[in-house]
């Protein structure tokens, strides 16, 4: 059963230079209770789709100009603002990026997980305040009752993330959006974040979208991955099909510029040659065209379409046409071990 059905979902801005076609035409599901990760590099559009499912990208500069987002199966791209204030905070919650920017200074920390409670469950002040104790109780943050009383600048960035995850989750919300939640943090702690998401998860059965350029951390926490590239899917398969039966040449590139433990202190990482297109004027036929050594004449004017590698498993690339020459996958491409 899908909580979450995206069909070729558009979404440009615009700007003085012209129109910035950010996704062109993205397709996926999401499956109650699962973990799907979406990555990519910097400017592939990740982060605008993660927007557009909550409704959060400004308008103007921002346009969904095609394609449905079905929640629950409700379309939310037809839903107006007040409708969608109902449904976000209380059915889906967001983490974002940098908890400092998206925490607010001026209020306790009780408060800003309290302000959801209040106006999705109807909660009186007392009621949010208990539970905000026990939010803060459930993402591990000790002495919950006198921490509820300080404020943002008191916390260290784990501990303003773990509260950023008690807000998104102080409801009960059927989706969570990650948009790359251990960024800032460091190591062990990116760690301890993503065992507290997965944890709260299973207990809570909500399903989560991961948004991050950390192959590890998908290996470790994902059932399902979608490569995005220059706007669009380039590849999508499970953890273990990426990581061990990758078709498309740009995921190879990604996989590739992975350090691995069994890697000579000497070898150098393989980075991917040259930039993503400008989606100013995205290319005529696929985006990967010029970054790809094994292009092809068909791959300059012709854009493929997702083809099927498996029942889970589908990428996009002229290579997998019958007709096409046969390539075998880099040997050194397994950058990253599937941790189960």
């Amino acid at each position: 059963m899908n909580i979450l059905e995206v069909n070729n979902l558009k979404v440009s801005f615009s700007t003085y230079a012209g129109e910035i076609q950010a996704v062109r035409g993205v397709t996926f599901n999401l499956k109650k209770g699962e973990v799907l990760a979406i990555v990519g590099e910097s400017g592939c559009g990740k982060s605008v789709t993660a927007q557009t499912i909550m409704r959060l990208i400004p308008s103007p500069p921002g346009v969904i100009k095609d394609g449905s987002v079905l929640f629950d199966g409700k379309d939310i791209v037809k839903l107006s603002n007040k409708e969608m204030e109902k449904i976000r905070g209380s059915e889906m919650g967001m983490i974002f990026q940098d908890p400092m920017t998206s925490l607010n200074p001026t209020m306790s920390i009780g408060k800003q997980i309290a302000e959801g409670l209040v106006k999705h469950q109807g909660m009186n002040g007392k009621q949010a305040e208990q539970r905000a104790v026990e939010m803060l109780k459930l993402v591990g943050i000790s002495n919950p009752e006198g921490r509820i009383n300080q404020f943002p600048h008191e916390f260290s960035g784990g501990m303003r993330q773990r509260v950023m995850i008690a807000i998104a989750l102080a409801c009960n919300p059927k989706l969570l959006i990650a948009d790359e939640p251990t960024t800032a943090l460091d190591v062990t702690i990116q760690a301890q974040i993503m065992e507290l998401m997965k944890k709260l998860s299973d207990q809570l059965g909500a399903s989560i979208i991961l948004i991050t350029h950390d192959l590890g951390v998908v290996a470790e926490t994902a059932q399902r991955v979608i490569v995005m590239y220059a706007g669009k899917v380039a590849e999508q398969a499970t953890v273990d099909e990426l990581f061990f039966k990758a078709r498309h040449p740009y995921t190879w590139g990604l996989l590739r510029s992975v350090p691995r433990l069994d890697q000579k202190a000497d070898e150098e990482l393989q980075p991917i040659p040259g930039t993503p297109p400008d989606l100013f004027a995205p290319p005529k036929g696929c985006s990967f065209v010029a970054r790809c050594p094994y292009a092809m004449k068909v791959c300059v004017d012709n854009d493929p379409d997702l083809i099927p590698v498996s029942e889970t498993h589908t990428a996009a690339c002229w290579l997998l046409h019958p007709g096409a020459p046969k390539v075998d996958r880099p040997t050194e491409a397994g950058g990253v071990k599937h941790g189960g």
